[in-house]
């Protein structure tokens, strides 16, 4: 995702990307404990992904 599609979110999208996103890093950990996934960076990626969810969830919170 990208900071302008982030930026374009609700309150209630970012909420529910969120919710998404944690559970597919979940399932990305998961599958990593097992066996040694393709691409080890998604799970980088992915948290990055939250925190910048989050950061503009704050953002947008606070100007309200």
């Amino acid at each position: 995702m990208k900071k302008a599609e982030i930026k374009a979110l609700s309150v209630e999208q970012l909420q529910e990307q969120i919710s998404a996103e944690k559970s597919q890093l979940q399932k990305l950990t998961f599958a990593h404990a097992v066996s040694p996934i393709e691409n080890p960076m998604r799970i980088r990626e992915s948290r990055k992904l939250i925190a910048r969810l989050y950061t503009e969830l704050t953002q947008k919170q606070t100007q309200a």
